[in-house]
């Protein structure tokens, strides 16, 4: 089983495992409905209408089944109540590995099992690999695709049943492949980085129509510095992230960051860039892939967040959450955020930042 967006990465790796013999069985998923969304903008992406019959054009060619599946309660109950839930709370969510952790891997496992499909597969840019009877992700040959940051929460279950075609290939390599395979108009289709539920990439928007009365409830908040002292009034603490630069609302002479964000109080910290650099921080939601529990500080690159080059730190076990001691400051630590550990190109496991921290010099 296939799960197919309509993009050129999925549609590939349905057609190459098409070719190397598998009986392809090509599923795409309806998540939300665009006309939920409120956006000012044309309906885009995975859920969009020309996207599922673009993947229903291919399979119909390569001539394999294709089904659309109906999750939308699904999604919508989980991520979207966890997304403003969590900006609520005064945290940056990740909502894209939510869903494949809880909600695409699940939905594909039991269409899968419907269907007697013995495995399923992705057009994620990422290797499944082994060690010790422990099935982990491995980066992919294209750094600049590599999602196996958005991969850390999937189960020893679902990497069992897991395939990614394009693990071992270059995005050009694919894009030449669907050339190839004679989908020209494919091989030059854009790609997408927004959230699906937030076309228009306005999460602040979204929250406002989501939430009623959202706008009223927490206008009038301080910004304060990092003494205290309020520098003037802001429009509500879940309008801001961690490390937000822009779009404050006012000139504070100059440049200052959001440096934290206190949801109880409705103030919204600012400093300086310095202001921004932690050293630790706490991580809890743990899952583990590469090894059964985590070895006694160990060593790991740690990224905080998807584009982040990730800096090498110390992992220690602090109950059911990991603590992260960097060698070396890191920027903009966000709460909600996951973390994700790499030894090499190996992801040992991965989880939700809690609370960033200074560890003593000393």
């Amino acid at each position: 089983m296939v799960a197919m967006s309509g993009g050129i990465d999925s549609t590939v790796a349905a057609m190459m495992l098409h070719e190397e013999g598998y009986e392809v069985v090509g599923i795409t998923m309806k998540t939300w409905d665009y006309a939920n969304s409120g956006g000012s903008k044309k309906e885009t992406g995975c859920c969009s209408l020309d996207s599922i019959n673009d993947a229903r054009q291919v399979a119909v060619d390569m001539g394999f089944h294709h089904f659309i599946v109906d999750i939308r309660s699904e999604f919508g109950d989980y991520v979207i109540d966890n997304f403003v839930d969590e900006y609520i709370a005064g945290r940056t969510p990740n909502p894209c590995v939510l869903c494949n952790t809880h909600i695409k891997w699940s939905a594909l496992l039991k269409r899968a099992d419907a269907m007697d499909c013995e495995f399923i597969a992705t057009g994620h840019y990422a290797v499944i690999n082994e060690l010790n009877g422990r099935k982990f992700v491995s980066k992919g040959k294209d750094a600049k695709k590599d999602q196996s940051y958005v991969l850390w929460g999937l189960s020893q279950e679902c990497l069992e049943r897991s395939r990614f075609p394009l693990g071992g290939y270059t995005k050009d390599e694919i894009r030449k492949m669907a050339y190839d395979y004679g989908y020209e108009e494919l091989s030059k289709k854009a790609e997408s980085y927004e959230i699906c539920f937030v076309p228009d990439n306005d999460y602040r928007g979204f929250l406002k129509r989501r939430v009623d009365g959202l706008v009223e409830k927490v206008a009038g908040g301080n910004f304060v510095d990092t003494e205290g002292n309020v520098l003037g009034k802001h429009e509500g603490y879940p309008f801001f992230t961690i490390g937000q630069r822009k779009g404050l609302g006012k000139a504070f002479g100059e440049p200052m960051f959001v440096t934290e964000i206190k949801a109880e109080s409705n103030t919204v910290v600012l400093g300086r860039i310095e202001d921004l650099m932690r050293n630790g921080m706490i991580v809890g939601g743990i899952n583990l892939m590469k090894y059964e529990t985590l070895p006694e500080d160990i060593e790991a690159v740690t990224q905080v967040r998807y584009n982040d080059p990730g800096t090498l730190s110390k992992l220690n076990s602090l109950g059911d959450k990991v603590t992260v001691e960097f060698y070396a400051p890191v920027k903009g630590i966000a709460p909600g955020q996951s973390a994700v550990f790499f030894e090499g190109d190996d992801v040992i496991g991965g989880g939700v930042i809690h609370s960033s921290m200074n560890f003593s010099e000393n």
